[in-house]
């Protein structure tokens, strides 16, 4: 019986097994069909196959549209890995990956692999090669207008989105057509075909590419913007990890910061903050998980002021300018711990006399040393240069 082919023996069998189980297939095969099959050029695209290939729901951008008619011009051409990488994108012949005996004729091949078909696509689409790069670099794209997660399905997807597979590192990619239905180079030994959308197993989430072709800028909201890291990040409806989650990032991507404020410490992949962003839906997110220092720089506390002064013989003090930083030790070179944009109210323990600093036309060594253990140089903290209701350290 000769219905099991060598791809479905690789992955269901292993490698090693396929290589042998396919010189016996191939005496299954007989002689005319393998030699109807020798050629390695792509077979001619069907009017029905290309009938099938398009744009089938609304709501997609002129640009995304664009991509989905270019990726389907190519309905019938073979996967090729590695194809369509060149210097410009378009179809490519491919080579042997090293372990995939179904790729050992891609160099024979003038195609596409998955990433190489997403690349062309959008280049034809805008004139701009956008996603020059892997399965993997495309997904963490600086140029996404929304990502999806892989929970969401394909609800919120339109045509020309892209579809990601992969747990941790992504490997596969295709191009989302509405309706269920997307355009993929599959694998070697395929050709460019259209299937069911498939969001169960490792499917990883979506990304909608910029129309414009550029960096997403920052939204028109009076946020500030801030790029995430990290995979499977999540926002919340309060600043609790234990609150309802709101939105889930499957890579970086960039965020609008309106606010922020101190509420629950997290400990999170080798760091501990309690500091919370608020985004632009109202969502929270640890600022673990935003690129910058612990307190962001330019970003509005959201109450205004620090918790109120804790018991413990500490004094609330405000202090004045921008961008104002506190220490491990009472000393310039120490390192930073926190960072106050804006003015702000700072509950002080003690003073001591130690370094002198000359800042914004005042010289003092007075440094306060403030509840969380760091230090401040009093130049920034309003009064006299030694605090008159402050004890010495």
């Amino acid at each position: 019986m000769c219905s099991l082919t060598t791809s479905t023996a690789r992955r269901f069998l292993g490698r090693a097994f396929a290589t042998a189980l396919a010189a016996a297939l191939a005496a299954c095969i007989p002689t005319a069909a393998r030699a109807a099959t020798a050629t390695h050029h792509a077979p001619a695209t069907t009017a029905s196959a290309q009938a099938s290939c398009g744009v089938l729901t609304s709501g997609a951008s002129a640009t995304a549209e664009a991509a989905v008619n270019a990726a389907c011009s190519q309905i019938g051409v073979w996967y090729s890995w590695g194809g369509g990488h060149g210097a410009t994108p378009g179809p490519t012949y491919g080579y042997y990956d090293g372990s995939d005996p179904d790729s050992m004729h891609d160099d024979e091949r003038l195609g596409f692999d998955c990433s190489g078909l997403m690349r062309y696509a959008y280049y034809r689409a805008t004139g701009k090669d956008l996603l020059n790069g892997t399965a993997n670099d495309q997904f963490h794209t600086s140029k996404a207008a929304a990502r999806f997660s892989a929970g969401q399905g394909t609800g919120p997807l339109v045509p020309g989105d892209l579809m990601f597979w992969g747990s941790g590192h992504i490997h596969h990619v295709a191009l989302y057509l509405g309706a269920g239905q997307m355009v993929e180079a599959y694998e070697s030994g395929t050709h460019i075909r259209v299937t069911a959308a498939r969001t169960g197993g490792d499917y990883a989430g979506a990304v909608r590419i910029n129309p414009t072709g550029a960096p997403t800028p920052p939204p028109a909201d009076g946020g500030t913007v801030f790029e995430t890291w990290g995979t499977g990040v999540r926002t919340h409806s309060t600043p609790s990890v234990r609150s309802a989650v709101v939105d889930t990032f499957a890579g970086p991507t960039q965020v609008s910061v309106q606010c922020q404020e101190h509420a629950e410490t997290v400990t999170a992949d080798g760091y501990t903050n309690d500091a919370w962003s608020r985004l632009s839906d109202g969502s929270w997110l640890t600022n673990i998980y935003v690129k910058g220092p612990a307190w962001l720089p330019g970003v509005p506390d959201c109450g205004g002021d620090s918790p109120a002064p804790p018991s413990g013989g500490s004094k609330a003090h405000q202090t004045w300018g921008t961008g104002v930083r506190t220490h491990s030790q009472p000393n310039v070179n120490a390192a930073v711990v926190d960072y106050f944009a804006q003015p702000t109210t700072v509950n002080v323990v003690c003073q001591t006399h130690a370094q002198q600093v000359t800042a914004e036309g005042y010289t003092n060594d007075a440094w306060s040393k403030l509840t969380d253990g760091s230090w401040m140089t009093n130049i920034y903290l309003k009064g006299p240069a030694w605090l008159t209701d402050v004890p010495t350290c």
